[in-house]
């Protein structure tokens, strides 16, 4: 599946490219058409794709043992429950991405995105100590 994705953005990168208007920097209008593609793979219904989550999961939490790699294995599958923008911030914010670029890629004020990030972060606090969202 992440072969078929970045190819594919790799495709409308390049068909979009005279598009381009240098409004933001090209580094994130390349980052915003990646995550785009990606969301819309996410989005097609495939068996592949649960597969794969699946395997990935599993190689992921069978090396933990300790109680905060268990609370880590919890948050990670708590940002899979938030919907598609919650995560993209979030995820992004944990990549170490400036909240203006954030902002930017996200089409939202960073006066807005203080507060999403607020509430996406109250959301998970709550779902890792709960269990769910």
């Amino acid at each position: 599946m992440a072969a078929d994705a970045t190819q594919e953005a790799f495709i409308k990168i390049w068909q979009n490219l005279e598009g381009f208007r240098n409004e933001s920097a090209i580094s994130t209008w390349i980052y915003r058409i990646s995550v785009n593609t990606c969301l819309l793979h996410l989005r097609k219904p495939s068996s592949k794709k649960e597969t794969r989550l699946t395997e990935l999961y599993e190689r992921a939490t069978e090396n933990y043992n300790t109680q905060t790699d268990q609370q880590l294995s919890k948050m990670y599958g708590c940002i899979q429950q938030l919907d598609e923008t919650g995560k993209m911030i979030i995820l992004m914010v944990l990549e170490g991405v400036g909240y203006e670029e954030v902002a930017e890629i996200a089409g939202i004020t960073e006066d807005t995105l203080r507060v999403r990030i607020h509430r996406i972060k109250k959301t998970l606090s709550n779902c890792v100590q709960h269990g769910g969202i």
